[in-house]
């Protein structure tokens, strides 16, 4: 037992000193992979990924032309709902600012939600994904994404809950209202800011609003799914 440990579990123990651990979470060098079950990946070769929706130009890509995009590298801090966080881990893809200029947003488009294989999705704010806050990532640490951490390419959003960040991912729908992804139909909370502890569903949480939108995302989910 080394001197540092702290046999202590995380949401017991004092905050961190340094401000960028959230409250109930530990630091961990390895990556650990959680998945409610990993779907059949689509392979490069096949690969595509859309932008769609409340958008002015829809776009598609396949893996060439996605990759043909600018690339930047991020060096961020992640954080699972399950309590471990990663610190200083470094990617490289593309800014989700990027493709939002690519396509037109229009000021009425507030929500988002990323689709990916194996019908998983996650919803998110457009105002947490905007100004260099979440990209599409293909590399980690140097190396191309393996399937297990959500390769080919998977969302990476660090301000909140890591499964927020879909794995696996296939594309982006806009909407000016919010429907509820995989996790968060199944009780995990609407926005996962680790800072306040919003792991599931609680007095705090916010509903995603049963409105049209719905049956729009459905729409294109059915359209997506007869292409493949």
């Amino acid at each position: 037992m080394t001197k540092d440990f702290d046999p202590r579990p995380a949401h017991a123990r004092p905050a961190d000193p340094t401000g960028r651990v959230p409250p109930g979470q530990r630091v961990t060098e390895k990556f650990p992979v959680l998945t409610a079950g990993t779907p059949r990946i689509t392979p490069k070769e096949e690969w595509t990924f859309t932008v769609d929706g409340l958008v002015g130009t829809p776009l598609s890509f396949d893996w060439a032309s996605f990759n043909a995009l600018p690339m930047q590298e991020f060096t961020v801090d992640i954080h699972c709902v399950t309590r471990w966080s990663k610190l200083d881990t470094v990617w490289r893809g593309v800014s989700l600012d990027t493709l939002f200029e690519a396509a037109g947003v229009p000021p009425r488009a507030k929500y988002l939600q990323a689709h990916a294989d194996g019908e998983y999705s996650s919803n998110l704010k457009l105002e947490d994904l905007i100004s260099g806050q979440a990209f599409v990532a293909l590399d980690f640490d140097g190396k191309p994404l393996t399937q297990e951490h959500g390769g080919p390419a998977r969302l990476v959003v660090p301000k909140l809950y890591f499964w927020k960040s879909a794995k696996w991912l296939r594309g982006l729908t806009l909407a000016e209202w919010d429907v509820k992804g995989f996790w968060e139909r199944l009780g995990y909370h609407n926005y996962g800011d680790p800072w306040r502890e919003q792991r599931y569903r609680g007095v705090d949480d916010v509903v995603a609003t049963k409105t049209p939108s719905d049956g729009l995302a459905k729409r294109i989910r059915e359209e997506r799914l007869k292409k493949t």
